[in-house]
């Protein structure tokens, strides 16, 4: 009877903290997009860790760097650490030529983070049927001109296609948008860390 009880225990633990993280991000995407942010992805120096451009400033991966920070969450400084140690697993030297760690961009940037997702999160199907994503759910894409995107999905579904909507800033800043499927999904991830 003990065991069931702490088995019983353990379970509606492990579902309370997936609800709390989901409702925790989607709470915090939801207060982004009340954020006057112009697209500006311009190199500047910024303190570390906890580190970040001026708030009216930003690209996609500020949405998801500011969201999770909303939780007590620096990305900037666990993407920095690990790359420290497995600069090799990053793209850094592959597409920006780069030999060593930069903790004023590394975060900011799509690629290092689906590689930082892929280590520490979980690595979804990137399906094209919409029941397959989540709120709380990281999304990647290419853009047209290979340009690599970032947002989240949210707990709202556009009326018109019935899609997950996503938060992200594709150029006026945080939006809520119905863009799942329009462009070449590269990366569907879960990172939910210990809190």
């Amino acid at each position: 009877m003990r065991l069931l009880i702490f088995v019983v225990m353990i379970f509606c633990s492990t579902v309370t903290k997936a609800q709390s993280f989901e409702t925790d991000i989607v709470s915090a995407l939801h207060e982004r997009k009340t954020h006057n942010v112009t697209y500006d992805g311009a190199y500047i120096s910024i303190p570390y860790p906890n580190g970040d451009v001026p708030d009216n400033i930003g690209v996609c991966t500020d949405v998801v760097i500011r969201a999770y920070r909303q939780l007590g969450i620096d990305l900037q400084q666990l993407v920095h650490e690990d790359m420290v140690n497995n600069f090799h697993l990053y793209p850094s030297k592959r597409i920006w030529g780069l030999t060593k760690t930069d903790r004023n961009i590394d975060h900011r940037r799509v690629p290092n983070l689906q590689t930082f997702f892929t280590r520490y999160g979980s690595v979804l199907e990137q399906s094209k049927n919409p029941k397959h994503y989540a709120a709380g759910d990281i999304v990647t894409w290419m853009l047209p001109g290979n340009l690599p995107h970032i947002g989240m999905i949210i707990d709202r579904s556009s009326t018109t296609s019935g899609n997950p909507l996503i938060v992200h800033n594709i150029g006026n800043g945080p939006v809520v948008d119905d863009m799942l499927f329009k462009y070449a999904i590269t990366g569907h991830f879960r990172y939910e860390p210990k809190i």
